[in-house]
């Protein structure tokens, strides 16, 4: 008896933990402004995750985002990350970087609080974004500031476009348009 007892814990154990596995939608960050902002509001529509700095050398692709985030509004959310891990180049606060953002690229989409998107203090939703064994897709590292992630509809991970890969590149736009 105590051995069948054994012998379903342990398979259900397994199954358990695998049913607790974390997924993009369960996943709550906070705005550049502190407020909340759950992820699971985001179902059904396409999301592009970017860190992001305003002292890169790729600074200039909010622009790039900004326009590919109004072409596309009505199937596609970009979320941009300030993080601070790459040579000090997003060294304001919240209300300075809302500001840069505003002021110099119009920027419109979900801007979220800054944080850590490598190191040990790495974002639980970076860990995610960047571990297969959490993503359930593929291992990725952070090379530097504006790589993005894309997620599908489902909040599937689908891929990662290093930060030399334009938002609105040709492998997006053919995503974008990808049908379900």
């Amino acid at each position: 008896m105590l051995k069948l007892l054994t012998l379903i814990i342990l398979s259900v154990i397994p199954l358990t933990l695998f049913s607790q596995q974390e997924e993009f939608y369960s996943f709550k960050v906070k705005t550049l402004e502190g407020n909340d902002f759950d992820l699971a509001s985001l179902k059904g529509k396409k999301v592009m995750v970017v860190n992001t700095a305003s002292k890169c050398g790729y600074t200039p692709q909010y622009k790039d985002l900004q326009e590919l985030y109004e072409q596309y509004y009505h199937k596609l959310v970009i979320i941009g990350f300030p993080a601070n891990n790459f040579g000090n180049q997003e060294p304001r606060t919240a209300p300075e970087i809302r500001q840069f953002c505003t002021e110099n690229f119009n920027v419109t989409f979900p801007m979220m609080e800054k944080i850590s998107v490598r190191g040990r203090d790495i974002h639980p939703l970076y860990q995610w974004l960047t571990s297969k064994e959490k993503n359930g897709v593929l291992d990725s590292d952070i090379k530097w500031n504006f790589q993005k992630y894309l997620i599908d509809e489902e909040g599937n991970l689908v891929d990662v476009l290093y930060s030399k890969e334009k938002p609105g590149s040709e492998k997006v736009i053919k995503w974008l348009n990808e049908k379900k």
